[in-house]
């Protein structure tokens, strides 16, 4: 049946016979290039290391400060993983699978986080309680910046369970609580691991959040390096073992998947599942999930509104306030242009030509996408620096910058947009006489356009709260929110960050809507 959606092996095989049996130079020379441009941070952090040398690199490595950054990292992921992975799955539950009243609200309510960036929600928290620093400091924070992360994937997971399997268990003596553990919790292990690395990921990039309340990891020291010895010896080699815990980890999750999944078999209407009820148990629900959201949403906006507040209608009277909502709007509208249109090769390719090149040239952009920004960033300071001198400190190094980090948000929902398209329709429009630029201009982008406009969102929110890449990229006088956000705090001036921190949410929650509308899409799809 894999032959009606164009999705299985043997649909996209037909699809590649019937297009044509060999794709476009045009689209393969775009494909390739794009995927060579992606290798550029990761041969970075080789060849630095080369030419550092072995004597100097090891000197630089192996060292107490370092040791005390590894401590401090490992420790957080550590911990912080987790901890989201245990608190998405239970509020995915407890919105998912009870009949808890209010439920729909606290779906919508739990996915907010997402719009609110891991540094705004740091300065929320440190206004509310300045004495917050070290490790839990960062536990807290990225815990409740980051579990949407597991939240949104497990909750779309547990609308496709075959309700089937949980009473085959019951139906053999399993409780409530063995019926959980036993057969839904397995079945949630690709969401959970997904979630799981990704969290990780976001834990070994983020900058702004920690630094904040003076909490040192790779990044927080590989920025501050920077801006002392301007791209030293010494960034380069933190940077180096950045990209070494990011492997790991994408090794681990790759590992801990294994080969094993789990699907529904045949075809047919999708039964809804039963919902529990939770009985005396209900006010704790409403406690955990109120709490959560009041924690994750209500101090820093209770934050953000009291520095307004304070400020008076006199912070959002600054000119430069303006300009930075228009230069953010500006990037995250070009980046995600541009993205999207140097991700659709590599997707079409997977899609109606897959092969072992397309395969390759997918995985290096994911590669690529999974290094911290500070690492791209530094690598094309150094590139552009040696190489292409006139690219150095301009807007056009910037979205190349955002193309190498955002590219799979784009890739991921142009790819599954493209697989759904009838291919048949194409066919029948290039019968009729169009040309198959047109063609595919008239029928498959009608199709796929949601999931483009989707792709281009993801890329945009991606843009709008991006910050450290910015700080070392943006040419002189660039002033985005985030940039301008992170001046007043340096500056310990919480109420003229206050505006740029409310702006920054507002452009972030539509897509945020967004993202958690898609998931429900396809979790029925």
């Amino acid at each position: 049946m894999g032959e009606t959606d164009g999705t299985g092996p043997a649909g996209r095989t037909d699809a590649a016979v019937r297009v044509g049996k060999r794709p476009s130079p045009f689209i393969v020379a775009a494909a390739v290039t794009v995927s060579v441009l992606g290798l550029l941070p990761l041969g970075y952090v080789i060849v630095t290391g080369i030419l550092t040398g072995w004597p100097t690199l090891s000197a630089l490595v192996f060292r107490p400060r370092v040791g005390e950054l590894l401590l401090n990292t490992i420790g957080l992921v550590v911990i912080t993983v987790p901890l989201t992975a245990v608190i998405g799955v239970a509020a995915a539950w407890l919105v998912g699978r009870t009949s808890l009243p209010g439920h729909r609200v606290f779906a919508v309510l739990l996915a907010t986080p997402l719009a609110v960036p891991a540094f705004v929600n740091s300065y929320g928290w440190v206004s509310a309680v300045p004495s917050l620093n070290g490790l839990w400091s960062g536990v807290l924070i990225a815990t409740l910046s980051y579990f949407p992360l597991v939240y949104l994937p497990c909750a779309a997971a547990l609308r496709r369970l075959d309700p089937t399997v949980e009473e085959a268990a019951e139906s053999l003596g399993s409780g409530a609580w063995g019926v959980f553990f036993r057969v839904v919790l397995p079945q949630l292990r690709l969401p959970i691991l997904g979630g799981a690395l990704l969290v990780g990921l976001h834990l070994l990039s983020e900058y702004g959040a920690f630094a904040m309340i003076r909490f040192d990891t790779f990044t927080t020291a590989i920025v501050e390096q920077y801006r002392s010895t301007f791209n030293g010896p010494a960034a380069n080699a933190l940077a180096g073992v950045l990209v070494l815990l990011c492997l790991f980890l994408l090794i681990g999750e790759s590992g801990a998947r294994g080969r094993s999944r789990y699907a529904r078999l045949g075809s047919g209407v999708a039964r809804v599942t039963p919902r529990r009820s939770l009985g005396a148990f209900t006010p704790a629900g409403y406690l955990f999930l109120g709490g959560l959201f009041a924690l994750a949403i209500g101090v820093p906006f209770w934050s953000v509104i009291r520095w307004l507040a304070q400020g008076g209608a006199g912070v959002w009277s600054e000119p430069v306030l303006v300009q930075s909502l228009l230069q953010t709007v500006g990037y995250g509208l070009v980046g995600a242009v541009v993205t999207c249109l140097l991700a659709f090769p590599i997707a079409f390719l997977a899609v109606r030509y897959p092969s072992r090149l397309s395969r390759g040239l997918e995985s290096v952009n994911y590669l690529t996408s999974s290094l911290p920004g500070i690492v791209t960033a530094l690598a094309l300071v150094t590139i552009s620096i040696r190489f292409v001198q006139p690219l150095y400190q301009t807007a056009v190094l910037v979205i190349v910058t955002y193309l190498l980090m955002f590219l799979p948000r784009a890739l991921v929902n142009l790819r599954a947009g493209l697989a759904q398209v009838p291919v048949g329709l194409e066919e029948a429009a290039r019968s009729l006489g169009k040309h198959p630029f047109a063609a595919f201009l008239g029928v498959t982008t009608r199709f796929f356009a949601p999931s483009a406009l989707a792709a281009g969102a993801l890329v945009f929110l991606g843009i709008v709260t991006e910050l450290t890449a910015t700080l070392l990229l943006a040419p002189s006088g660039t002033r985005t929110l985030a940039i301008q956000f992170w001046s007043k705090v340096n500056d310990i001036n919480y109420v003229g960050a206050a505006p740029y921190a409310l702006l920054m949410i507002v452009l972030s929650l539509p897509v945020t809507y967004l993202l958690f509308a898609r998931s429900r899409l396809t979790s029925v799809s």
